[in-house]
């Protein structure tokens, strides 16, 4: 059974994650965690939180590596990861129940828990390892872009974010419709060669990542302490990102 929408949805919402920025704090983690654990997705597991090795539900994972370039210049590179809401979403067309889908309206893929079975199939299909299991309610569990705050008409606008954006004190985390070329997101991928995560999977992934600029070399760096802000790095940095993600599922 699929669920993915028999049209393409004329708007798709979704996130653009500047990595060239993104401080590794975790506010984006524990804003979503705080949010969901009282909202649409409510309760999020936590399994021995306080002990030698905890687990639970968390839509939003952040991991910190260290990275080396060809020319011997490191890095601390931190890569946030949630669901990407792809357009051909392989966890929903493996989905039994049809509790996967993604929707018409707007592009988001969600989780419908009441016909959910947790048989974990769309956990083996995603190949960012999006999803979560929660163990006390035995179903299958995900980012949801936070559409029951999105849509929210008693909050002011400005606050009608994933709670994932609000929170982040860098501003590496946009929202907005990716299929709208005139939008702010569209702009800014468009601007900084925003990426597709692992293209080659075929997913066709709604969010963006925008790859970190090339760091300059210390030689180098007097003589334009400003040219790599407005230069066009996209093909390199989105060589860097594959391999770095490539480092990042090899863990």
């Amino acid at each position: 059974m699929t669920m993915l929408p028999k049209t393409r949805p004329a708007k798709k919402l979704g996130l653009v994650i500047d990595l060239d920025i993104c401080v590794g704090c975790h506010a984006c983690a524990t804003n979503c965690k705080e949010w969901n654990t009282g909202a649409k997705s409510a309760p999020l597991t936590d399994l021995n939180p306080h002990g030698a090795d905890p687990d639970g539900v968390w839509f939003n994972r952040i991991h910190t590596f260290e990275t080396m370039s060809d020319a011997g210049v490191s890095r601390t590179v931190h890569f946030p990861k949630s669901c990407l809401h792809c357009d051909d979403a392989p966890c929903v067309t493996v989905c039994p129940t049809g509790a996967s889908y993604k929707r018409e309206e707007d592009g988001i893929v969600l989780v419908n828990e009441d016909i959910c079975i947790g048989c974990k199939l769309c956990s083996w299909a995603c190949p960012y390892g999006a999803r979560e299991y929660d163990e006390d309610k035995g179903v299958m569990k995900k980012c949801t872009l936070c559409v029951d705050k999105i849509y929210n008409e008693n909050l002011e606008e400005r606050s009608r974010v994933p709670a994932c954006v609000s929170t982040c004190p860098a501003g590496a985390r946009s929202f907005g419709d990716l299929n709208d070329p005139h939008s702010d997101v569209s702009k800014l991928v468009a601007a900084r060669g925003g990426y597709d995560l692992m293209p080659e999977q075929g997913t066709k992934p709604v969010n963006q990542y925008l790859p970190p600029r090339p760091k300059q070399d210390a030689s180098t760096a007097d003589q334009t302490p400003r040219m790599l802000e407005h230069a066009d790095t996209s093909t390199d940095g989105a060589g860097m990102l594959a391999r770095w993600v490539d480092k990042i599922l090899s863990v």
